[in-house]
């Protein structure tokens, strides 16, 4: 029996897992070589297009190793009867984590601070700038879904008050909703974005959000890139009328704009947010169960639903 024809734009980690999906299946890396693949392997960041699927007549499913869709053609994949999955959940903690970890690292300074000593100005007795305190204030949170929740969870552990905004109110959440982005900024110091890409939430977080915000506030976005307007962000960044941004996400990664690797008051990462060793092999792990149960023929394990 032949095994089925995988295309892999996206490689699982840790090796192990990529080996795995090797012995299991017919694995192709590029489209002019898997005109008959029924499946397709790719990250939340390459998506798959409409032309790309046109190329692939026989595919039937398109397994997302992330959370991110923005960058999958939903409506042509639903026109064609093909499935997506992505690896919900097994990242959250992750994300979360990284999350806070860049509000600490604005608020404090720690970047900064970090650079400072490794130029000697510390040795030749410079005054490092002084930093503000974080858990103190209050966040909120764009995007109230399991990355916001997870979030939401650890802010209140530190003793925060969490604010959220997101499409409605959540009946059984333990935290105080607002019903827009600039509601949700003008009442909290630190605005987490945690929405979902697309072009329903493009350019969200705009010059009237951060105007809300004030000088006060710090913006942490391990969303997507475009939920956050750049050049509002950086006239922001500019002109003090926020504090300081730390982000995960860009645009069109791996591109970064000068203007925000020259602000001292920004924090940059390289898309860091699920990357553990333990966040990628689960999520590697959950596109295998996934790919594994349409070739069975059994039910998607993570099937995504608009």
């Amino acid at each position: 029996m032949s095994r089925p024809t995988i295309l892999a734009l996206a490689t699982l980690k840790p090796a192990a897992m990529q080996d795995r999906l090797s012995a299991e299946y017919d694995l192709r890396t590029t489209i002019e070589d898997a005109a008959g693949a029924r499946i397709v392997l790719t990250s939340g960041a390459l998506g798959l297009s409409a032309a790309q699927m046109a190329r692939l007549p026989a595919l039937e499913l398109i397994a997302v190793n992330g959370v991110g869709v923005d960058a999958v053609d939903l409506a042509e994949a639903r026109r064609r009867g093909i499935r997506v999955t992505t690896t919900p959940d097994v990242l959250s903690d992750a994300v979360a984590e990284m999350a806070l970890g860049l509000a600490l690292a604005v608020g404090r300074r720690i970047a900064e601070g970090d650079r400072f000593i490794r130029a000697g100005s510390w040795a030749a007795g410079g005054k490092p700038a002084l930093g503000r305190p974080v858990i103190r204030g209050r966040a909120g949170i764009l995007g109230y879904g399991r990355i916001g929740r997870s979030l939401a969870d650890l802010l209140r552990g530190l003793g925060m008050e969490v604010l959220y905004t997101a499409r409605s109110e959540k009946p059984d959440a333990p935290d105080a909703f607002r019903p827009d982005a600039q509601a949700l900024a003008r009442d909290c110091s630190l605005l987490f974005v945690t929405a979902a890409g697309g072009s329903e939430t493009r350019g969200l977080v705009d010059a009237a959000v951060l105007e809300a915000l004030g000088p006060e506030g710090i913006v942490v976005n391990v969303a997507r890139g475009p939920v956050v307007d750049t050049a509002a962000l950086v006239n922001a960044l500019r002109a003090g009328t926020i504090a300081g941004v730390g982000l995960d996400v860009f645009d069109d990664e791996p591109s970064v704009p000068p203007a925000l690797i020259e602000a001292p008051n920004c924090v940059l990462t390289p898309h860091l947010g699920s990357a553990t060793d333990a966040a990628r092999a689960a999520m590697a792990a959950l596109v295998l169960e996934n790919i594994a149960a349409h070739v069975a023929g059994r039910p998607l394990p993570t099937p995504y639903e608009a």
